[in-house]
């Protein structure tokens, strides 16, 4: 069956195989990636304006510093999100998926709105980094318990067909969310000035996810429990926390372990590498235009999301584990090299303004985007086919956020400390290679493939 056939067999309302279904899948679909984006465009914008927040809540006379300090307060909310994890994992297994789905972006909601009417250094003096850095730790809890757990809840709706690609859409929703942010910083540089876009326009990313936030709370109200969940409270009266017998189970154990180093990982160093760190790579060291920065940027989104949609279909076909290999292998071998040819075309484009360069430019950024989009196609139904139900929450989230968090979040913050140490612009990015190198091996070893597992085990 090929993908226009998948495609039209999801328009039409029907029942899920494999488990029954409740309401519409489309319907689930919609308001689990709704509130998963406002996750991702809460948390990412953050790092979208690491540049600009830097000397308004770390005035220093060395921008390096500035920089190394608003990055720093990035990696903060990333650190604590396996803290998130462990808890909203927890009672996830116990109370039911729902429901924390409503506590973690309702906790989103309201410290990115906070963010937006944070007063800065110049006004309130050493409590503005301390609150900005309070209300960065709140984002980092509710994503510990909504990305990974929107994994799981999606793909138990998802039945046992077509599973990869019904669930790789939820991937696609943290490159909306930098593309939403960037769209509004770009939009917002373009039609206000410099001075006031750092006196309060910065502000309006935050102040925007009001709205968002309300939206997302109205249609996450009307979700159902997952059906998986809702047949595992039938079998026992009371669901007990896992999280300790996740550990004590040695498969379990293992393949938590695979999941966080060669899945999650890899998956959270292409993302930072492709989305992130690039736009800083290109503003800080190659100096290009910030504003010709974010539209590359925009470009490099636009990419993933066919692609990332394709592995999740291609990976029904052949397998979730060789489209995961092919993106982590491809990553450890263009990731350096990719870095270096963003210098030289940029410092030619700064040299001599041509449209030649710029295609360049755009060429490697799809590059990265084609293994990323190898790496997380599949990577949400993986998350839930490697575990059995009763652990399947926590003995998924945790792994996921850890990875996420101390790997991935901490990724631009160390390649850019390692950079200024060495005095070299890609001495850091030794780090993510080698990293993706050992997950390879590792996956290729002891990495199951899962695409035909039974999710109500």
């Amino acid at each position: 069956m090929n993908l226009l056939q998948i495609l039209n067999k999801l328009i039409r309302p029907k029942k899920m195989d494999g488990v029954q279904s409740i309401g519409n899948y489309r319907k689930v679909a919609i308001a689990a990636c709704f509130g998963t984006f406002l996750e991702w465009y809460d948390f990412l914008t953050f790092a979208t304006l690491a540049v600009v927040l830097g000397p308004l809540f770390f005035p220093s006379s060395d921008p390096n510093a500035g920089l190394l300090a608003s990055l720093a307060t990035f990696g903060v909310g990333m650190v604590v999100r396996p803290i998130g994890s462990a808890i909203f994992g927890s009672l996830g297994d116990r109370i039911g998926r729902k429901p924390i789905f409503m506590i973690t972006i309702a906790l989103m909601g309201f410290a990115t709105v906070c963010v937006g009417f944070l007063p800065t250094y110049a006004q309130i003096g050493i409590w503005a980094p301390i609150l900005l850095v309070g209300l960065r730790l709140l984002q980092g809890l509710s994503a510990g318990g909504e990305i990974g757990g929107g994994a799981v809840y999606l793909t138990e709706h998802a039945g046992n067909e077509h599973r990869g690609f019904k669930t790789s859409f939820l991937q696609l929703m943290g490159p909306l969310g930098i593309l939403v942010s960037t769209l509004q910083i770009a939009f917002l540089q373009k039609w206000l000035s410099p001075e006031e876009f750092q006196s309060w326009g910065w502000r309006v990313p935050f102040w925007i996810s009001v709205l968002l936030l309300i939206i997302a709370v109205y249609m996450r109200k009307s979700l159902e429990e997952t059906p998986v969940f809702l047949e595992l409270s039938k079998q026992s009266e009371k669901n007990e926390s896992q999280l300790m017998n996740n550990f004590r189970d040695p498969e379990i154990r293992k393949r938590m372990f695979l999941l966080f180093f060669c899945i999650s990982s890899s998956g959270a160093i292409l993302f930072f590498c492709g989305q992130v760190y690039t736009a800083i790579f290109l503003k800080t060291s190659v100096k290009l235009n910030p504003a010709l920065v974010d539209q590359l940027s925009i470009f490099a989104t636009l990419m993933l999301f066919p692609l990332t949609i394709f592995a999740g279909w291609l990976s029904d076909r052949v397998g979730r584990k060789p489209v995961i290999l092919a993106g982590i292998i491809f990553g450890t071998i263009f990731i350096y090299p990719a870095f270096q040819l963003l210098q030289l075309l940029g410092n030619l484009y700064i040299d001599s303004p041509t449209f030649n360069h710029l295609v360049g430019i755009g060429i490697i950024l799809g590059a990265l985007s084609l293994s990323l989009g190898l790496m997380v196609g599949p990577q949400t139904a993986l998350l839930a086919e490697l575990f059995p139900v009763k652990n399947r929450n926590s003995a998924a989230i945790l792994p996921h956020n850890l990875a996420a968090g101390w790997i991935g979040g901490l990724l631009p913050l160390i390649v850019t400390w390692l950079n200024q140490a060495w005095g070299n612009s890609f001495a850091g990015l030794w780090y993510p290679t080698i990293f993706l190198g050992c997950a390879a091996v590792l996956a290729m070893l002891l990495l199951p493939e899962t695409k035909k597992a039974n999710l109500v085990l």
